[in-house]
């Protein structure tokens, strides 16, 4: 497996499931960008961390909330973050394989971090082909994003 820069971040809601989901992601062999979470505007995390995976200073994004909502709101209006909230092991394949998500959220209060554990890995583990046929859907995302300007 290649080793990812995996930026994270959550709100108070989650600061002791972001403690326990940083080990398991360092021990799968990805570097780890903590970006904190006693901000309880879990907006300004979630744009924080947006827009450096956009701008590719770290390969994907974890964000975490009571419910996953609201920082995958706040992510995807960061130009070229897609985040993707996930709450099962096929959403989180298909978070890279159908729809190259660059950020992957859950909460914190909806799910247990077992779970959470399962997700990043099945998410860390896949990869996105722009070749499949999932290309042209995922280039008239990033088309219209950039009609926007």
């Amino acid at each position: 497996m290649i080793e990812l820069k995996i930026a994270i971040g959550c709100d108070p809601n989650a600061i002791d499931f972001k403690a326990q989901l940083i080990p398991y992601i360092k021990e799968l062999g990805h570097e780890v960008l903590d970006y904190g979470s006693e901000d309880p505007v879990y907006a300004n995390v979630a744009i924080a961390v947006a827009k450096d995976v956009a701008a590719g200073k770290a390969d994907r994004g974890v964000l975490i909330c009571g419910t996953g909502i609201g920082v995958s709101i706040a992510a995807n209006k960061v130009e070229g973050a897609y985040a993707a909230l996930v709450s099962n092991i096929y959403q989180a394949q298909r978070a890279q394989l159908s729809n190259n998500a660059n950020i992957i959220t859950f909460g914190a209060q909806v799910m247990g971090v077992e779970l959470a554990k399962c997700l990043v890995k099945e998410y860390l583990s896949n990869a996105y082909d722009p070749k499949s046929r999932s290309g042209p859907k995922v280039g008239r995302i990033t088309e219209f994003e950039k009609q926007g300007k």
